[in-house]
């Protein structure tokens, strides 16, 4: 038996969703049993690794993440890859815009690499990971996000610099983290 919904509540409304969702499923015995969860929905989003070949460096972002302070971030501020919800844009379009918006470069060919639930006992939201290469003639803007909620500074790194900041801890997120492995592994640098 697949597993089936019984009752959806929601529970907040204001930033995202977050729902309260009962449900019925069968164990691996064959025993049904009904549970019930909350499941916080904030939309699927895209993320990318930005590298330029040439020069060894990648492209992150640095800004203030409210979650991380409240959980012991001293100051907040969290250095990660750029990354955006997609809206009603495909996972492509979405990661070229939030590029542009976030760092500043128009880049028009980017990789998708795989997709990923990035905590799913509790969000809904599938992460599309893409690479890009980058070069200065790319840079259009200044870049630091598109309204004034955003306050991002772009970081242009080594990337063996960035890779070493993971066991440092200066890179403490995860999709930042796996990018970077990702770019180690594949031998993009």
């Amino acid at each position: 038996m697949t597993p089936k919904i019984i009752d959806k509540q929601t529970l907040s409304a204001n930033w995202y969703k977050l729902y309260k969702y009962t449900f019925s499923f069968l164990t691996r015995s064959g025993e049904e049993r009904i549970q019930s969860r909350e499941a916080y929905d904030r939309g699927n989003g895209a993320t990318i690794l930005l590298y330029n070949k040439e020069q060894r460096t990648v492209v992150l972002t640095r800004q203030f993440r409210l979650p991380t302070f409240v959980n012991g971030n001293a100051d907040g501020m969290l250095i990660e890859a750029c990354a955006g919800l997609l809206d009603l844009d495909n996972p492509e379009d979405c990661i070229r815009r939030e590029t542009e918006e976030e760092t500043g470069y128009r880049i028009t060919h980017v990789k998708k690499i795989f997709d990923v639930y990035m905590s799913p006992g509790s969000v809904t939201e599938i992460l599309y990971f893409f690479t890009g290469e980058y070069t200065a003639a790319q840079k259009v803007t200044e870049g630091g996000g598109v309204d004034e909620d955003e306050n991002i500074e772009v970081l242009e790194l080594d990337f063996e610099k960035a890779y070493g900041m993971i066991t440092t801890g200066e890179i403490k997120d995860a999709k930042t983290i796996m990018l970077l492995q990702y770019a180690k592994l594949n031998n993009l640098l």
